[in-house]
């Protein structure tokens, strides 16, 4: 009977592709698990056809589901490239896999190698506090009670290629856009206020997001029950539209308006926080091992921004305690951060700007030069729950009074790379390009994002003349949400 249940499933690929049947079942199941997630960036560009195709194939690499709408014989279809470089359907043919290659990673390697926080932490724990308790492998965080269980998974199992060279291929695929432009008459002149602005992408995978959403959550609770310093954590009494944001502080805190006792905006170096936790502290070597942010800059104080529907954050431009540059992560939700020299507030949490520009999931945006010093930028309300970090460098004047470096950021390289090689691989495709931005909330403005091709991720920013001044393209004053 049961022999009889399975003759009717030979259609799975997984039975009969001859390259699939070189990896074992878990394998399978974890491949069609990973390509299904990424499923909206595969079929980015794909007609409705062409994605359910592709969708098919996806699940039926996976032994234990049923393969739907799988035929593998059907036409292409003529609106989509199927046979263009870099295609999934490059090298389908089932011949033409035959030969395995002599080092394979496996996919489930390659789910692994989607979290390298927890091996990150293991290493830097064990080289930094050896008389941690042995049971949480040196890497749980406060608060954070699957994390010893989540360390001792990841680094268990040792995948095939090393840490190193899978960090290196990460690396080269990160995508960083540093051509911004919008021109703004400022004090007479035609100024570039955002030059200085770069956007990076790809620099956290999926499960390390998830690992940082967790851990900001498990120290909200800590903050809530009165767990961390006295002014580490801050959550105002949400009175307001675009009034509720909480706040995180390590490594100093920060003053945003003249308090009770006078003190002006600013670090105040009385203040009592707690410092950079062991998680920040793996983001932040990331952020300069990527060349994110320069080693001449490491960040030595974060604040955490936890916004609920309707929060906001108004018009300012940071203080000057902080060096430039600085950089803040977003998570959760996609959101804009509107840029201008002149900022409006129309009404709780609405904002009248020149330019917005989108901030992805998991995005790293640098702000410098005329981006963090001419332009004053704000977060409109955001429609959804959204977390951002943000990570920057005190002036050593302004540093807290007793303020003790952290050993473990001291002495951090930036990854190397050969520039002249990914030159000759790719060749000089320039894709600068400008477009209109509809807010989402009803409000037309611009939106001046130049994409970074490949062969010039890691080039300085083009001289801002090459493209046409925009300065006449002031979005529309529609209040968002209306």
């Amino acid at each position: 009977m049961d022999e009889q249940r399975q003759q009717p499933q030979p259609n799975n690929a997984s039975d009969t592709d001859p390259f699939l049947l070189n990896y074992t079942t878990s394998d399978l199941r974890t491949a069609s698990e990973f390509l299904a997630t990424w499923l909206p960036f595969l079929s980015r560009d794909l007609c409705t056809r062409c994605t359910q195709s592709l969708s098919d194939r996806i699940r039926s690499i996976d032994p234990g589901v049923d393969p739907q709408n799988d035929n593998p014989n059907e036409e292409n279809c003529d609106n989509c490239d199927a046979h263009s470089l870099g295609s999934w359907k490059d090298g389908a043919e089932p011949n033409s896999t035959a030969e395995a290659p002599i080092a394979r990673v496996s996919w489930a390697d390659m789910a692994q190698e989607d979290d390298e926080f927890g091996e990150e932490e293991h290493e830097n724990n064990n080289n930094n506090n050896n008389n941690n308790n042995s049971n949480n492998g040196g890497s749980v965080v406060a608060g954070d009670s699957n994390a010893g269980a989540d360390v001792a998974k990841v680094v268990a199992e040792k995948p095939t290629l090393p840490r190193e060279q899978r960090e290196y291929i990460r690396f080269m695929n990160v995508r960083r856009e540093k051509d911004f432009i919008c021109f703004e008459r400022v004090h007479g002149k035609l100024v570039n206020i955002l030059e200085g602005l770069e956007l990076h992408t790809g620099i956290f995978s999926a499960a390390e997001q998830r690992r940082i959403v967790s851990y900001v959550a498990s120290l909200q609770e800590q903050g809530k029950k009165g767990e961390l310093k006295d002014r580490t954590f801050s959550a105002p009494q949400k009175w307001m539209r675009g009034k509720g944001r909480q706040t995180i502080q390590f490594g100093c805190c920060y003053n945003y308006a003249v308090d009770r006792d006078g003190n002006p905006p600013g670090i105040l170096q009385h203040a009592m926080v707690d410092p950079i936790p062991d998680l920040f502290k793996v983001i932040i070597r990331r952020l300069i091992r990527w060349h994110v942010l320069p080693p001449t800059c490491v960040p030595d104080s974060c604040i955490v921004n936890i916004y609920e529907e309707g929060d906001c954050i108004p018009p300012h431009i940071d203080n000057h305690d902080f060096v430039r540059p600085f950089c803040t992560v977003s998570f959760l939700s996609e959101c804009n951060i509107v840029f201008g020299s002149n900022l409006e507030i129309l009404g709780p949490g609405e904002f009248d700007g020149l330019i917005a520009i989108p901030l992805p999931v998991g995005s790293v945006l640098v702000l410098n030069g005329n981006g963090a010093d001419v332009a004053k930028h704000c977060v409109p309300a955001v429609p959804t729950k959204r977390i951002s970090i943000t990570f920057r460098r005190m002036k050593v004047s302004k540093r807290p009074f007793g303020y003790v470096p952290e050993s473990d950021l001291q002495g951090i390289q930036p990854l190397a790379y050969e520039v002249d090689q990914e030159k000759k691989s790719s060749g000089h495709r320039p894709s600068r390009h400008t477009k209109r931005y509809k807010d989402r909330r009803g409000g037309g403005r611009n939106d001046a994002m130049g994409s970074a091709t490949r062969n010039d991720r890691f080039s300085e920013p083009r001289d801002s003349n090459l493209s046409s001044p925009r300065s006449t393209n002031r979005w529309s004053r529609v209040k968002p949400g209306s």
